[in-house]
């Protein structure tokens, strides 16, 4: 069994075991080795165009808010923009902050026809720590992975 197939059998245990509807949750570094490995794999960034300027972006991530700012409400072209920029054939790995908006996303992505959706499990900055602080447990940024200050 190669890796790829190793890492999504994983996920998508994860996914079944906490009742996911789409294919299943990474951690931060299986989704960046998914991105790597599956060709035509997308990393789909949901967090607001606030937190991209503000607290980084993953390098050649679809950025597309779930949540509009200002204001919060969600977005409601969520669905055509994301069939605009990526292919429902291939593997989507979505990413926020923490990973639960990321978890709306590869729910509605995977109702509206896509068919390998993943969540990225703790998000770009992880869980708070005892500071209340963020960046310090888990998330993609904490992992070490590439990013950038936006």
């Amino acid at each position: 069994m190669g890796k790829l197939t190793e890492i999504l059998n994983l996920a998508a245990a994860r996914g079944e075991a906490l009742e996911r509807p789409y294919k299943g949750d990474l951690t931060p570094r299986e989704a960046y080795e998914v991105l790597q490995l599956a060709p035509g794999a997308k990393l789909v960034d949901v967090r607001t165009r606030a937190e991209w300027d503000w607290v980084g972006r993953v390098p050649g991530a679809v950025e597309i808010e779930w949540n509009q700012y200002p204001g919060g409400g969600r977005n409601p072209n969520f669905i055509a923009e994301l069939q605009r920029q990526v292919d429902p054939q291939v593997p989507v790995v979505f990413l926020c902050r923490s990973g639960v908006r990321s978890i709306g996303a590869a729910t509605l992505a995977t109702e509206a026809g896509y068919g390998d959706c993943y969540n990225i499990l703790e998000g770009f900055e992880g869980d708070k720590d005892t500071n209340a602080h963020r960046g310090n447990i888990g998330g993609w940024r904490h992992a070490g992975l590439p990013w950038i200050q936006g």
